[in-house]
């Protein structure tokens, strides 16, 4: 039901992460048989979790690391990787500097010149190395990098903006990607995000997107609701464009993924994110925690860097422990940020959902209270729930 904001606007009542809770069925199954595996542009991943294509989290390193502990990691090909022959004294420079001159930095650094032999040698280090070569750019920089991104022989290819669209209406003189001719064009397949409604969606995947990215400024270095006012709050937004894909599946038999993108920290975040529709889920900041990170314990945005308008801060995360830790386990940390896989597959089990599409279809209920009901003494103490 509309809400009525005033006279003239009214408003649909959306949901986050934080305000649901899952409900058991009558069933349950060892987490050992639950099959947490999907696809995204054919090529199949054990862990429906990808690392976001931010400086902080994903590397040459860290993308070759993911792909052997079954996950997936993203490039950002905008960024420092593909602007300095090496990356880490610019890295030392961004972990050293104080906050008040963390952003005159930053648009400093960023804007020396992407080089397109950076590009193909991150890429031919990734895939060297036994790695998936996932690459992200903006849609301009998809138009000025994709010849390079096709001639490295990138494996999958996300095209990410704050919003992106099929109509966008460009200044004189200025011609837009063309989104439909890009996919077709392309020889690997395309991501496409991000979006948080079931129309966006339903165009996107009509353009030949290989996988849609849901979010608008959930991450937790992100600043775009607060500078923009723009967005919709994840559990919302991933239930609607999931709702998409299911309606484009019985239009067209091409059943096309749903990646929930930014706002997931906890394993719990990411169980709730499949319940609501997502085949599998985009996390930075609990990446960006892992021993082997590029960030040095911190983690900033894609649009931090902007020259006009910053859209995004550097938060300290610290180092918690190793990948292997944070993705597989064993966890040392009492908080949900270690083991994500374990906690999807015990939350599976818990549910009595065997594969990611019986996760789809559990109950969800509106649960305002679920993470502060009864933690009176984790939260008096910074434990557990608490911290």
């Amino acid at each position: 039901m509309d809400i009525q904001i005033g006279k003239g606007k009214t408003a649909r009542r959306a949901y986050g992460f934080d305000e649901i809770a899952l409900v058991p069925s009558g069933k349950t199954l060892d987490p050992s048989l639950a099959d947490t595996s999907w696809q995204i542009g054919g090529i199949k991943r054990e862990i429906p979790i990808i690392a976001s294509a931010m400086d902080g989290v994903v590397d040459v390193r860290m993308a070759v690391e993911l792909s052997k502990l079954g996950a997936l990691g993203v490039l950002n090909l905008e960024g420092i990787q593909t602007r300095y022959e090496d990356p880490n004294p610019i890295l030392d420079r961004i972990a050293a500097v104080g906050n008040d001159g963390f952003v005159t930095l930053m648009q400093e650094l960023y804007a020396e010149p992407i080089k397109p032999e950076l590009i193909e040698r991150r890429i031919a280090e990734i895939k060297a190395g036994g790695g998936i070569a996932a690459v992200s750019a903006t849609p301009a920089g998809a138009a000025r990098f994709g010849a390079a991104v096709a001639k490295a022989g990138a494996d999958l290819f996300f095209i990410q903006a704050t919003v992106v669209s099929t109509e966008f209406l460009a200044p004189e003189g200025i011609e837009p990607l063309n989104l439909a001719k890009f996919c077709q064009e392309m020889p690997m397949p395309v991501i496409l995000g991000n979006c948080v409604t079931y129309d966006i969606t339903l165009e996107l995947m009509q353009a030949g997107a290989a996988a849609v990215l849901v979010g608008i400024g959930p991450g937790a270095a992100c600043t775009s609701r607060g500078v923009l006012g723009v967005g919709v709050p994840q559990a919302t937004a991933v239930a609607d464009c999931a709702a998409a894909r299911d309606e484009f599946f019985k239009q067209t038999g091409k059943y096309i993924p749903v990646i929930a993108d930014g706002g997931l920290v906890t394993g719990g975040d990411i169980c709730k994110c499949i319940a609501c529709g997502a085949d599998g889920v985009m996390i930075g900041s609990p990446f960006a925690r892992a021993a082997e990170a590029p960030g040095r314990g911190f983690h900033w945005g894609m649009a931090t860097p902007s020259p006009v308008l910053p859209r995004g801060t550097r938060i300290r995360v610290g180092t918690t422990g190793s990948l292997h830790q944070i993705l597989r386990g064993p966890a040392k940390l009492d908080d949900g940020t270690h083991n994500l896989l374990g906690a999807l597959q015990t939350s599976m089990g818990t549910l009595g959902a065997k594969t990611i599409q019986e996760m789809q279809q559990v109950e969800v209920v509106i649960a305002p209270s679920l993470l502060t009901e009864g933690k009176v003494y984790q939260k008096a103490q910074q434990l557990g729930m608490g911290k």
